[in-house]
């Protein structure tokens, strides 16, 4: 996860707003970026500013302008198909609470250390994003809770954490029609946990000595049937698996339901984790990880001569995505909205990207006409860039077109959250350990220092190291878009873009 700022062309989209009177949420009418009318709105909720974020560090007022060369863009304006975000949850190395986790992010902290969950001793690299202290006390019960393959704990506990940040605890649920809600929670790998255990009895033990879970808590779906079961939710419901771009491709498939009128509600995102002998292993023969065992802090360096490849995370992030109309009628808390998205593939290699960028820059292009977003409009990018050799040039090169690890399936959820927090707060998170920039890179990397910045669009980009997928959406943060706020009052607004 790697900031730019400057002008780009892909992703997916948020749009933040400014902050005003606190006794209620505004609903605004635009013409394109241009305001033609307002009506106050009540709004039911707690949170001090209507976005569900507090303690985020302040800053000046951020306005959005667009270019006067640009035409106004062609938006979805049925209240039915637009799909908003009104919730957020995830588990982290900086632990499971949002302005925690961004501020962090922001102060340039490393949360990479030497792994201990294992006896990594012998293993050619023996750090990564190893979470501590995790706790799903209140979450999921005792008995399921230590069966578990850690994948699936991180996974219910970041979507019920998004739930009840977007007001939809299980009292309220009761009240609702859940089979227009659903889940989908992708995963690159799986219970890695749970499946090597079960090989493990199958060759010293034998086969009558497999878990009865080995199979249902290794595939990929169990992270939405798990949480569909705990909280009731009917909708629609499966996995998406395609590496580090999943969560990002969750979005995409969760707006295409709530768009064609099959949900109102879908609580989506990616989950992972890997750091356990398989996972770590498995990637060392990948030859894709930093292998920097005397500094682990300073191993994940994007865009840095240095660099020498990505470090191994773990975590969830989960989003709930709603239907404009489902959240406007119950006064649910307004975050960001998505505007588009596209899927392409490289079509190239099983690891290596393509050189010219050509499966992003397709797919930003893409995502870009879905939105109805002018790429004059972006100015501010949340790149992929895990610190891999031909990886973050592939990346920029289709722009122009360090602290958390890498997340795989995760990824794109945690750095989905990151980017409205950028936008909401007017920070932008450092890219650290940049010692050495590539001299190919030209682009406003924000290196090492977090940076005050005004938003005009911002893009987060993820790109999976497997059969290299490419995965754009587009969402605005604060909801101002060809037409509608809610929020604490009218104000100016930002555009996103990220894309896998």
């Amino acid at each position: 996860m790697a900031g730019i700022a400057g002008p780009c062309s892909s992703g997916l989209l948020f749009r933040s707003r400014e902050a005003g009177s606190i006794n209620g949420a505004s609903m605004a009418q635009f013409d394109g970026l241009r305001q033609v009318e307002t009506m106050h709105m009540p709004v039911n909720g707690n949170k001090s500013n209507g976005l569900g974020f507090t303690s985020a560090p302040k800053c000046r007022i951020i306005k959005a302008m667009a270019s006067s060369t640009v035409s106004a863009p062609k938006r979805e304006t049925d209240s039915k198909k637009r799909t908003v975000i009104t919730g957020m949850g995830l588990v982290s190395v900086f632990g499971s609470d949002i302005d925690t986790f961004y501020n962090k992010l922001l102060e340039g902290e490393s949360g990479i250390t030497l792994i201990d969950r294992f006896d990594a001793s012998t293993f050619s690299v023996r750090f990564g994003g190893q979470i501590r202290d995790f706790s799903s006390k209140g979450y999921i019960d005792g008995k399921n809770d230590r069966r578990l393959d850690d994948c699936w704990r991180y996974g219910i506990v970041a979507g019920k954490k998004a739930l009840e940040d977007a007001n939809l605890g299980p009292e309220v649920l009761q009240t609702m029609d859940r089979t227009r809600i659903g889940v989908i929670v992708g995963t690159g790998m799986g219970g890695l946990t749970a499946f090597s255990a079960g090989v493990e009895s199958l060759i010293q033990k034998g086969y009558k000595k497999i878990s009865p879970f080995f199979i249902p808590y290794s595939i990929t779906n169990m992270g939405s049937a798990l949480l569909a079961i705990d909280t009731g939710l009917m909708g629609p419901n499966y996995s998406i698996s395609t590496a580090c771009a999943t969560a990002n491709y969750c979005f995409y498939a969760a707006a295409n339901h709530i768009r064609r009128g099959e949900a109102d509600i879908m609580v989506v995102g990616g989950t992972e984790a890997a750091v356990m002998p398989t996972g770590v292993g498995g990637f060392i023969a990948c030859r894709a990880l930093s292998q920097r065992n005397d500094e682990p802090h300073r191993a994940s360096r994007p865009w840095d001569k240095n660099r020498d490849g990505f470090v191994m995370g773990e975590g969830a992030g989960v989003l709930v995505m709603e239907s404009l109309e489902s959240a406007l009628k119950r006064g649910a808390p307004i975050i960001a909205e998505y505007l588009g998205g596209a899927v392409t593939c490289d079509a190239h290699h099983m690891t290596d990207p393509r050189s010219d960028g050509l499966g992003v820059s397709s797919c930003i292009t893409k995502s870009l006409e879905d939105a109805g977003v002018s790429p004059e409009e972006v100015n501010y990018v949340n790149a992929h860039a895990t610190s891999t050799l031909a990886g973050d040039l592939a990346e920029f090169n289709a722009i122009k077109k360090s602290m958390i690890g890498h997340g795989l399936g995760a990824a794109g959820g945690l750095e989905a959250i990151a980017t409205i927090k950028a936008i909401n707060t007017g920070w932008l998170h450092p890219t650290i350990n940049q010692d050495d920039l590539e001299p190919a890179v030209t682009i406003d990397t924000v290196p090492n220092v977090k940076k005050q910045h005004e938003v005009n669009m911002e893009r987060q980009s993820d790109t999976c190291i497997v059969a290299q997928w490419n995965k754009c959406s587009t969402l605005r943060s604060g909801v101002m878009l060809k037409g509608l706020w809610n929020g604490m009052s009218v104000g100016a607004g930002y555009d996103v873009i990220t894309v896998s």
